[in-house]
């Protein structure tokens, strides 16, 4: 079982999206985020599953949960630097996990 310490080593940021890509050469339909995370941390890019609810378009400026402290992941020619969050419909598409109001502090984290 995880302990309030384990959860304590994770660094969930509140992060801005500030550019989309395709991502044609992905397994399932995927984008290339870079979302900026603050000061602090800076741009990172993420590999995120979001085409089924969300376009290109409407992700810009949107704000987002990501886990910025994990080591970064090799996905097909690219280099996942975030673990963007997101919860399961029922067919296990991704939908975001995302601060309820936008005075959220981009870089604030979660706690």
């Amino acid at each position: 079982m995880a302990t309030i310490d384990d959860f304590h080593q994770l660094d969930i940021r509140v992060g801005k999206i500030i550019a989309v890509d395709n991502f044609p050469e992905a397994k399932k339909p995927s984008y290339k985020l870079t979302v900026n995370f603050g000061p602090e941390i800076g741009d990172r890019l993420s590999a995120a599953q979001l085409t089924k609810y969300y376009s290109k378009e409407e992700l810009i400026g949107k704000l987002i949960l990501g886990v910025v402290n994990l080591p970064p992941r090799q996905i097909g020619p690219f280099q996942s630097q975030v673990l963007t969050l997101g919860v399961p419909d029922a067919d296990g598409d991704c939908i975001l996990v995302v601060p309820d109001k936008p005075d959220a502090v981009i870089g604030g984290r979660l706690y």
